[in-house]
Formats: C-alpha cells, sequence, structure tokens
C-alpha cells in the first residue's frame, strides 16, 4: 500500500483555534502549526482560494514544519472561474481591468508564493476546485488543458462540483482527459440524494497522487452559509465504510491524500485522526 496521509483543510479556522484542540501555548501562529505538524503529516491551504497566497508564509511554513510533512495549496478563486471580490486581490491589482492581463498577473503571483513549498519538496498538490456550474464540454475540457499548460512542473489536483463529470456515463472519460492531462482526480465524500451531490467515488488518474476530500453529510449543501454547508460530525461507521475504497487507490498512487473539510470545533482534525488509526489496523482477509 502506497503512503496514506490523512489530515484537515485548514488548521487556522477559527472554530479549531476555538475549540480548544490546541494547547495553551501553542495557539499562536507558528505554535499552531508545529502541533498541526507533529498530530498529522498533510494539511490543505484553503485559504489560498480566498486571498492570493504570500511567499513569506510559505517561507515560514517549511520552517515549522517536518522534512517529509505536505501541503495542498487550493488554487485562488480567479483562477478557477469564482467570482472573487475585489477586496481578495493584491491591493495594487484592486482597480486592475478584468482580463487576460490580470489573470496572467495573478498566475505568476500566486506561482511566486508557492515556490518555496516546491522547492522544499513540501507541496503536493495545487487543487483546482471549480464551481458547480463549470459543465462538462468543450468549453471546460479547453480549460482544463490551458490550467494544465498553466500548472506544469506543479503536481496539479482537480475537483469538480457539477455531477455531470463522474455519473456513470462520463465517468471513463473524465478519468481519461485528467490521465493525459497529467492530473489527480480529487474524490469526494458528501450527503447524497441532493440536486449537486456527486457520487463516493475516488478514481485515481495519476500515478504519483490520489485525494479524497471528506466535506460531511450536511443537508444545507449548496445553500446557507459556509458554517451551514459544512457542519458534520462522522461517527466510526460512516468512516469505515470508505475504507475499502481508500486501500484500492492506495494501490494504484505512490501517495494518497484523505482530508476532512469538515468544519464544526474540531470535527475535522478529529475525524482524521479517527480515519488514521482505522486506516492502520490490517485489512480484512479476502
Amino acid at each position: 500500500m502506497s503512503d496514506v496521509r490523512v489530515g484537515a483543510c485548514s488548521w487556522t479556522d477559527r472554530q479549531l483555534v476555538a475549540s480548544g484542540w490546541y494547547p495553551r501555548g501553542r495557539r499562536d501562529a507558528e505554535g499552531r502549526l508545529r502541533h498541526y505538524a507533529a498530530k498529522l503529516p498533510v494539511v490543505e491551504v484553503d485559504a489560498g482560494y480566498y486571498a492570493l497566497p504570500s511567499r513569506r508564509n510559505s517561507e515560514l511554513w517549511v520552517k515549522r514544519t517536518p522534512e517529509g510533512f505536505r501541503f495542498d495549496v487550493k488554487a485562488f478563486s480567479l483562477l478557477t472561474g469564482h467570482p472573487t471580490r475585489p477586496e481578495a486581490l493584491p491591493a495594487d491589482l484592486r482597480g486592475a481591468e478584468r482580463g487576460p492581463a490580470l489573470l496572467d498577473e495573478v498566475w505568476d503571483r500566486f506561482a511566486y508564493a508557492v515556490e518555496p513549498l516546491r522547492r522544499a519538496g513540501r507541496l503536493a498538490a495545487v487543487l483546482f476546485q471549480y464551481p458547480p456550474w463549470f459543465a462538462p464540454g468543450t468549453a471546460a475540457e479547453e480549460t482544463l488543458t490551458a490550467t494544465a499548460r498553466r500548472t506544469a512542473g506543479w503536481p496539479l489536483a482537480v475537483e469538480f462540483r457539477h455531477p455531470g463529470w463522474w455519473a456513470a456515463d462520463r465517468a471513463e472519460d473524465t478519468a481519461a482527459l485528467l490521465t493525459a492531462l497529467g492530473a489527480s482526480a480529487v474524490g469526494v465524500d458528501m450527503a447524497q440524494g441532493l440536486p449537486g451531490s456527486l457520487p463516493p467515488v475516488l478514481p485515481v488518474t495519476h500515478r504519483a497522487l490520489a485525494v479524497v476530500r471528506f466535506h460531511g453529510r450536511s443537508p444545507a449543501w449548496g445553500r446557507g452559509s459556509k458554517e451551514d454547508r459544512f457542519r458534520y460530525a462522522y461517527d466510526v461507521p460512516e468512516l469505515a465504510a470508505w475504507l475499502p475504497r481508500l486501500r484500492r487507490a492506495a494501490d494504484r498512487a505512490d501517495e494518497l491524500h484523505v482530508l476532512f473539510n469538515n468544519c464544526c470545533a474540531d470535527a475535522a482534525v478529529r475525524a482524521a485522526e479517527t480515519m488514521r488509526d482505522l486506516l492502520s489496523r490490517p485489512a480484512p482477509r479476502r
């Protein structure tokens, strides 16, 4: 089985910081990351979606984590076609006209910011999460091809929010497309039976890395606040049901990342610790 790393989609979430998971004396920026890295071997930088990351922060993250620790960095919203408020841009770009020139500049700054992680061997994935309206078709495939070209040399991971990509009659084509682009497909766990539900599949499209993100199973997916959409506490049977899929993926990839995005106090890190313990147990004999 490959190197399986289990973690959370943030170590700075306000609810997590307030939950008591971080001990006294480890609640400043440096202490939080050092404590997290002592407990779990991978983390997602979800803040990269909301604002362009900082090169200085990347340098500090390398210094504050042990050799072998991994970061998955979520791509900035403008790079995945999401609405982006002017306030999310650096101050000198807020008045710039939206268009190719601004997009090129944002790409360059994003690449510059994450380079210390890549150079140190800590950048395991750059996650491009596309919006629910990013539906399968020629235009979307052209966008994905352009993204793969822009990210040449990066570990590229792609998560879809439109369920059509992994529908039964489309899944093989989607997997083949991502394989051809050298991208890792991102599987998801989420509530089923909703209009935007994606199936609980974990395709392995790139040998180097497989990724699955657990979003929780809130029925408020697609509506309500961020907290409403992602507030969920997994129980052990729900996590254990994923073990066969995770082990199959781990047999086909060099590294597997299992990331929890259910933000409710310390629910994500507790679920990660539980899943880590479940995966450490021997698989049942067949």
